[in-house]
């Protein structure tokens, strides 16, 4: 007994070091990686000193006190960058460069800043949460569909977001929530009772939920009468975790660009295309405070009286796990009222050889669930043979097809899966969509066929095999709609029914 313990204790110890050793060569893999990114520009260094942060929140108390410090920001980050930044043709496609076809500012509106429409006589108010590092942008189109609809509707700016990417080095998700909280207050007290809905998009789901969390226990807060959250941030990768390292390590001289888990230039005017190990790690403290709340709250049992959930969720995502959002949300409400409307692969295109990834087991397992306290609305081939799409309809607690309606779109020829960042952007958008605006001079990052050699491109191409814009996109914003109209109609009894 005592050698197999000794042998045992030496067989772990070998595994320890052998752990330790490939955590070593991977963070030294990481830093030689970041060390031959492109050099840190003004944009990544710059401190803006009038942003908002929850230290702020006991000054800054009102929508007026938010813009006003917005103004501010705005002005600042002018005199220090774009004040700064060169122009000229090699500048053309720099956002910071001033009078670029990047640049937002000539943008009517600059849709980086808070956004409030406004109807003569509103039925409800709806509150916009972006994701990390794009900007009231990403929800703009369902904002202005609702805004004809009758609704107040308040794009909302996160902190750190907007302006320039140094921004994601030192926010915190409890300054968006902070922000977050601050929205539905302005909402709720011009709405004088009528019902308050929140839209998050990927991180900005993650803020709707903490927020409902929050409006549950505090009477101070609105509780929503429906959430819609776009390809929603509820989990995330463990390695995430990481990321505190590395920023720790980039205090380092020499290391600065550790911070940095992306670097690529600035060519998108509403998005930055540089990422940091802070954003990652606000994302996996947010997540995985949520997470945890939603389990404790469902311990016992589901959680009762939920505002209606309306998941919008692509069944392919790099960016966040979707099997998190029925695990770590969908699963512990009570039936009622919830459902996941989830865009399968393109069927179609399984005869390419080219395809190496296919999710049919997710799919497969929810269609086949008759357990799941949420309907289920799937987006899918109406064959395998065919490009015709369909959405197929489940109740909650049944495995059974009980309505098929025959989506107006069928797959592009072109397009093999909806992707994280396409789902809230329109065909049509003159930024991301299908096709070029008529307007020159702007730049248009939506569907692009360019051949070539590799390296004339500035746009990396990785970034551009992405799909920017949802083909399904009417069909999803009827769904929209409706959810929210239903909702509204209801108004606090929504949840659970």
């Amino acid at each position: 007994m005592t050698s197999f313990t000794g042998g045992a204790r030496r067989v772990l110890a070998g595994l320890g070091i052998a752990l330790l050793g490939a955590a070593a060569a991977a963070v030294l893999a990481y830093i030689f990686w970041a060390r031959a990114q492109p050099p840190l520009q003004l944009w990544h260094q710059v401190e803006l000193d009038e942003e908002f942060t929850a230290a702020k929140a006991a000054e800054i108390e009102t929508l007026d006190d938010y813009l006003a410090l917005e103004a501010r920001l705005y002005e600042e980050m002018d005199a220090r960058v774009y004040a700064k930044t060169s122009t000229g043709p090699a500048e053309r496609l720099n956002r910071f460069s001033p009078g670029s076809a990047s640049d937002p500012r000539f943008r009517q509106p600059n849709w980086n800043r808070t956004f409030e429409l406004v109807p003569e006589r509103p039925t409800g108010g709806v509150l916009l949460l972006h994701g990390m590092s794009d900007g009231p942008y990403s929800l703009r189109a369902l904002g202005q569909a609702l805004y004809k609809q009758g609704y107040r509707v308040l794009g909302l700016r996160m902190p750190g977001h907007g302006t320039v990417p140094s921004g994601l080095l030192d926010v915190t998700w409890e300054d968006m929530a902070a922000a977050t909280r601050l929205g539905a207050r302005h909402l709720a007290r011009e709405l004088d009772g009528k019902p308050l809905h929140v839209i998050g998009y990927s991180t900005g789901a993650a803020l709707a939920l903490d927020y409902t969390l929050h409006a549950r226990e505090d009477a101070d807060l609105a509780v929503p009468a429906s959430l819609v959250l776009v390809s929603p941030a509820i989990g995330i990768t463990p390695m995430a975790k990481l990321t505190r390292l590395f920023e720790l390590l980039a205090h380092l001289p020499g290391l600065d660009q550790l911070a940095w888990t992306s670097l690529v230039p600035e060519f998108d005017p509403f998005n930055y295309n540089a990422f940091t190990a802070n954003a990652s790690l606000q994302v996996h403290r947010m997540t995985g405070a949520t997470s945890r709340r939603m389990r404790r709250m469902a311990a016992a049992a589901p959680i009762e009286g939920f505002p209606s959930v309306l998941v919008l969720l692509s069944v392919v995502d790099a960016t966040v796990s979707p099997r998190a959002a029925v695990d770590n949300l969908l699963r512990h409400l009570a039936p009622g009222r919830h459902e996941l409307l989830l865009y399968d692969i393109n069927r179609y295109a399984l005869t390419s050889p080219l395809l190496v990834t296919d999710t049919a087991a997710l799919t497969r397992q929810l269609m086949a669930d008759d357990t799941l306290p949420f309907a289920i609305t799937l987006i899918a081939n109406a064959s395998d043979d065919s490009r015709t799409v369909v959405a197929r309809y489940q109740a909650p607690r049944s495995a059974e097809v009980t309505r098929r309606e025959s989506l107006a779109g069928t797959w592009p020829d072109d397009t093999l899966s909806l992707s994280h960042v396409d789902l809230p952007f329109p065909p049509d958008d003159p930024l991301y969509g299908r096709y070029p605006p008529a307007a020159k001079g702007q730049i248009f990052l939506g569907q692009l066929a360019i051949r070539g050699e590799r390296g004339v491109l500035k746009v990396p191409a990785p970034w551009l095999l992405r799909l920017r814009h949802n083909p399904f996109y009417d069909y999803q914003e009827g769904r929209v709609l409706d959810w929210i109209d239903r909702a509204n109609h209801l108004g606090g009894d929504a949840a659970g029914n």
